[in-house]
């Protein structure tokens, strides 16, 4: 074989992948995520979910978002951007609404967390859960457990005195089926079943 410049470069490249590639591979099926695996620091997180005592074991950087989801096993919540843009990890802490991408779990020591699994009571949905079925308020259904809970707060806060009101409060959960004068539509109808 002659060595010229575009087979060493070429070779070059060929190991270069495979150098870089082993590391990722061998990690591939580590699923170990505990402090002593990357320097991290654990803590136990002492919770009302949904109605229901917790105490989880976190890593101090974990956010809340993803302890519900991988830690408590509450899937519903859903992750859209992980930046708090689009509003599809939205829950109530302490009644009120927030992104739980952007807030790390340790920080609610004690806090009262409803996810959108925990509004049906008794079997029966939320009134809102409700009139998102009988308006048609989703589509892909991905944003809508952010846009409930959204709207669960956005009538507790009484911020329901007219569809641009509503719109404005409302403002932080996106939809990208473009759903929005049904979500509108839900919210207004649960206020007024209150």
């Amino acid at each position: 074989m002659q060595l010229n410049r575009r087979t060493f470069v070429g070779a070059s490249i060929a190991l270069g992948g495979v150098a870089a590639a082993g590391p990722l591979i061998a990690g591939c099926g580590d699923t170990d995520h505990d402090a002593d695996h990357d320097g991290g620091q654990t803590s136990v997180v002492h919770l009302r979910i949904n109605g229901e005592d917790r105490e989880i074991s976190v890593d101090n950087r974990t956010s809340l978002l993803d302890m519900l989801r991988e830690r408590a096993g509450l899937p519903g919540t859903k992750k859209g951007c992980d930046h708090g843009a689009c509003g599809a990890c939205t829950v109530l802490v302490d009644g009120r609404r927030i992104n739980s991408c952007l807030t790390l779990a340790v920080m609610h020591e004690g806090a009262a967390i409803t996810t959108i699994e925990g509004l049906a009571q008794g079997g029966r949905l939320h009134p809102l859960q409700q009139a998102f079925i009988d308006e048609d308020a989703f589509q892909c259904g991905y944003c809508t457990s952010g846009q409930i809970m959204s709207g669960v707060a956005c009538i507790a806060e009484r911020h329901v005195g007219s569809p641009a009101e509503i719109r404005e409060w409302m403002s932080g959960n996106i939809c990208r089926c473009g759903a929005y004068t049904n979500i509108v539509n839900a919210v207004a109808s649960a206020a007024r079943a209150r």
